[in-house]
Formats: structure tokens, C-alpha cells, sequence
């Protein structure tokens, strides 16, 4: 069975190019998948009517690609080749910024989560921690993961990352867990390669993807060996059951007519991710074991992917437009007072968008080559998303009115009898439609309690580690002691540390004052 699903997954890595998101949505067909929703069995996901908009979103970062190249493609290093940008190493600032640009621009475009950014910060990650790897332990986990990349490249596939467990008891450590599988492990190791058991929770596009990089979620000790595993596998690969999450108002997207659904094309994904004895052959092993790397890699990915929370500015730019455009359709829009809400929504989406192209700006090289955003700026771009989409959401709402959540369905408006009446009491500006009307109400609707909430809300909140996270990081980056003595030395007090002090000036002017480097 081991070289029967390494082969399978080297012919997967091999295929022929995805070109266009039409070419995207027929590579997930006819894959096998065993996918669980709502109690059943989905045979074909791609026809699945509250799966498809998730796999529209992935679409358009193919289309995207195509149609601005300079946008979301970039030249690989490794293959020669231009490539999408969603499996590119940032090899400058100028790089990291172009993905964030990039994201922002698909925000607006889909009005949701497009799910690739997790792949893309893992492959960025681990390009310089298998490098580091190596030089430590004298292993070749960087040459197969080049070669990896470099397939996947050619192919120009989806890479989904695997990090977050279900973790059990919070307070124990993966391998003091009651159920080993509470955290994916390493259950045996063969000459051909390891297989592995447990969940990951909250997988964003995973479905959607062609290949799932596996990563461990925290710190590990000395006794988690076996949770220190990063791997790569194709989404088809035996043994492996995703169980769909449900997202607020998702079976709307079942019903006839796109009206309710708010956005009438496109939705994020969720789902569990439960691996039951799985192999992965060892060109596909990336870390096995080094458990003082796990917090390395953790630190490093959570560094991008937090500054990717840029792409919720561009999901805030649709959700403005949206209050907005309800604002005019209402007769309101020249009311000082929604006038002054709309400026507030701006300043709260440009303040995080300016904290993460700040954070790429100041990147800085690694010794694989790959450049890795400023840890200070992209933590604080991440806090900054717990807290200001709920109060754009919020003023959102405000501006929306109540009928947002108490209007009747798609089904009455079609109605023979009860059509005319809607149509005549729901009405707004008289030049306006009152379907025009709804459709803008169901769309904020839809971003701030509904299906897309959860990609700009709660994924707000949790993704890429919650608040407390961040501000952990925050904690270890913020110079206190410097800042101390710059206070100190301007009030004419004598520095006892003044060795220690310099060193942080010396440290603080690198990454502040570094020359950006295209």
C-alpha cells in the first residue's frame, strides 16, 4: 500500500497546468473525497449547492492571475517559470507586499474568505525553517521541500495548511493528552515513510485544495516527538474524513433563487479535517521529530499569516460600499451623520491595511532566502482584526436599518399575490428597484451575521491565533527596557545597562531603518 499511494501522489503533483478558474473547478472533480454534511454523504462536492460559492472564491485567485499578472503572479526561482503568486517565496519586502496587495484586491472581489492564504504562509514558512533544519541536523528537508514546490509550482495547484489541533485539554501538552489523537501525530514510521492519526478543526478551504501541508500547533517538549510532524499529502489520500462545519444561514445557498444567500456567488469554507492512519511517503516529510523546530515554525507562519488579515480590508472595502450604497438607496446618503460613519469605517479598514503593508514593507531576509514580514507590525495588523471589523460590521448595521434582519424571503417576493405588496412597501428612493433594494440589505446581512460573517468576523477573531496570541507577541517584541532608556537619557538619568541598551538600539534600528530592498 506505501508505494501504491506515493505513486498516486507524485501523478497528482505531475498533472497537467490549471490555467483559469474553470480549469480549477475540474480538477476537484471525480476525487473521492469522503466529505460529510449535514448527517449525509456528499458525493460530488463541486455540485454541492452550499459548498460550490467556497470553490467560486478559490476560482477567482486563478482568474485573478490571468487577468493582472504583475498582481497575483510573480517568476519562481526555482522553475524559472511565472506562477501564481499564492505559491511563491517572498524573496524581498517588495514581494510580501505584492501579496498583500494581491489579497486585498481579492477581498473586493469576492466579498469573502478565498481560502489560499493559509497554504501560501505555510510553503513561505517552511521554505526557511527546513533550511535551518538542515544546517542543525544535517537532514535534506529543505532539497524535498524545494522539490515539492517546485512540482506544485508547475502544476500550479492549491496547498492547504493543516495547523490548528483540537487540542483536548488546553492545559496538557499533546503527548500528556488521555487520547493520543487529540493532536496529529505519528503512529508508526516505515522505510517508505510515517503514518499519521488525528484532526485538524476550523480548515479553511481545505476541500478546495489539491495538497494539505500538515504542522504542528504550539510549543512542543522533549516527550511530543511524535506531534512534531510536517508533511505534505494530497486531500484524496486514504483514510482521511473532512466533516463540513456549518456556517450561519449556509442553507440558503440551497434554496431557489440567490437573493437570500446576501452574496450571490461566493462563500468561505470550513471544515474538520480527521486523518485515521494515514501515509505519507518520505519525500513528502518535511520535519519528523525536531520538537525544538515546532515553536520556530509556529512563530514564523503565524508572522505571515498574520499580516495576511490585509485581505480582510479588501472584504471591509465591499461591506462600506454595501452601507453605502444601502445609505443612498434609503434617500440618507448625503446625512452628515452617515457621512461621518462611512469616514469612520474607512479610517478603521485603512488603519489595518497600513499595519500590514507596513509589517511586509520592513521584512527582512532569512538565511534560505525567503523574506519574513516585521513579527512587531504583523502582530499588531492581527490585533487590530479582532477588534475593528466588528465595529465596521457594527456601523454597518447601523446604517443598514432593522429591515436587515426582519425582511421577507426571496420566495414572497416572487409571490403572485404577496410580490406587489413587497414591492410596494419596501421601497426606498422610487427611481430605486425594490429587488436592488433587498439584494444590498441580504448582502450586509450576510457579512455581518450571516454565512460570510464568519470570514470576516469570527475568522477576525481566531484565525491565525486569538487576541491573547498576539499580545503575547506583542509583549516579547515591544523593547520595553530600550524605550526605558530613552526616556531615561532625555530626563538626564545615568543608564546602568548601557552595553544591553545599545545592542536593542542596534536591533531596533535594523528592523525599523533597514533599507527596503525590491
Amino acid at each position: 500500500m506505501d508505494q501504491d499511494v506515493a505513486v498516486d501522489g507524485l501523478a497528482t503533483l505531475a498533472r497537467e497546468p490549471i490555467r483559469s478558474g474553470v480549469d480549477y473547478v475540474a480538477s476537484l472533480r471525480g476525487r473521492k473525497l469522503k466529505v460529510y454534511l449535514m448527517g449525509e454523504e456528499v458525493a460530488e462536492p463541486v455540485d454541492h449547492p452550499i459548498i460550490r460559492p467556497s470553490i467560486n472564491a478559490v476560482a477567482e485567485t486563478y482568474d485573478l492571475a490571468n487577468d493582472n499578472p504583475e498582481l497575483a503572479s510573480a517568476t519562481s526561482p526555482l522553475t524559472g517559470e511565472r506562477i501564481n503568486r499564492f505559491v511563491h517565496i517572498a524573496t524581498s519586502p517588495a514581494d510580501l507586499v505584492m501579496q498583500n496587495k494581491m489579497q486585498r484586491r481579492l477581498g473586493q472581489l469576492t466579498g469573502t474568505c478565498f481560502q489560499r492564504c493559509v497554504g501560501m504562509d505555510a510553503l513561505n514558512a517552511l521554505h526557511s525553517v527546513t533550511h535551518d533544519l538542515d544546517r542543525k541536523h544535517g537532514t535534506f528537508y529543505h532539497d524535498r521541500f524545494k522539490d515539492f514546490l517546485a512540482r506544485v509550482q508547475r502544476s500550479n495547484l492549491v496547498i492547504g495548511g493543516a495547523m490548528t489541533d483540537v487540542k483536548g485539554d488546553r492545559g496538557k501538552s499533546p503527548s500528556q493528552q488521555s487520547d493520543p489523537d487529540l493532536f496529529v501525530h505519528v503512529t508508526r514510521r516505515t522505510a517508505q515513510g510515517v503514518y499519521i492519526s488525528g484532526a485538524k478543526a476550523h480548515q479553511t478551504g481545505c476541500l478546495n485544495s489539491h495538497w494539505l501541508v500538515v504542522m504542528p500547533t504550539m510549543r512542543l517538549e522533549p516527550d511530543d516527538k511524535d506531534y512534531a510532524i510536517v508533511a505534505a499529502l494530497p486531500v484524496d489520500a486514504e483514510g482521511i474524513t473532512y466533516i463540513y462545519g456549518r456556517q450561519s444561514c449556509d442553507a440558503r445557498s440551497a434554496e431557489e433563487g440567490d437573493i437570500d444567500a446576501g452574496n450571490a456567488r461566493f462563500a468561505g469554507q470550513e471544515a474538520m479535517i480527521v486523518f485515521q492512519d494515514v501515509f505519507i511517503p518520505a519525500e513528502h516529510v518535511f520535519m519528523d521529530g525536531e520538537v525544538e523546530f515546532a515553536s520556530t515554525l509556529v512563530e514564523r507562519f503565524t508572522c505571515y499569516h498574520r499580516r495576511s488579515y490585509v485581505c480582510k480590508t479588501g472584504v471591509g472595502d465591499v461591506l462600506i460600499g454595501a452601507a453605502a450604497t444601502i445609505a443612498d438607496y434609503n434617500g440618507v446618503d448625503r446625512a452628515s451623520h452617515v457621512r461621518d460613519k462611512l469616514v469612520e469605517m474607512t479610517h478603521l479598514n485603512e488603519t489595518i491595511y497600513g499595519a500590514g503593508i507596513a509589517a511586509s514593507h520592513q521584512g527582512i531576509a532569512m538565511d534560505s532566502g525567503a523574506f519574513l514580514p516585521d513579527e512587531m507590525l504583523a502582530n499588531v495588523c492581527k490585533h487590530h482584526v479582532t477588534r475593528l471589523p466588528y465595529e465596521i460590521g457594527r456601523l454597518a448595521q447601523d446604517l443598514a436599518g432593522g429591515l436587515m434582519v426582519t425582511l421577507p424571503s426571496e420566495r414572497e417576493l416572487r409571490h403572485e399575490t404577496i410580490g406587489p405588496l413587497i414591492e410596494k412597501y419596501l421601497k426606498g428612493r422610487p427611481e430605486i428597484a425594490t429587488e436592488d433594494r433587498i439584494r444590498v440589505l441580504r448582502l450586509v446581512e450576510n457579512m455581518t451575521l450571516g454565512r460570510n460573517a464568519v470570514g470576516y468576523l469570527t475568522e477576525s477573531m481566531h484565525g491565525a491565533g486569538s487576541p491573547q496570541a498576539q499580545r503575547i507577541q506583542i509583549a516579547r517584541s515591544m523593547q520595553i527596557d530600550f524605550k526605558k532608556e530613552l526616556a531615561k537619557a532625555l530626563a538626564g538619568i545615568s543608564s546602568t545597562s548601557r552595553a544591553e541598551i545599545e545592542n536593542d538600539l542596534s536591533t531596533y534600528m535594523a528592523r525599523v531603518f533597514a533599507p527596503v530592498r525590491d
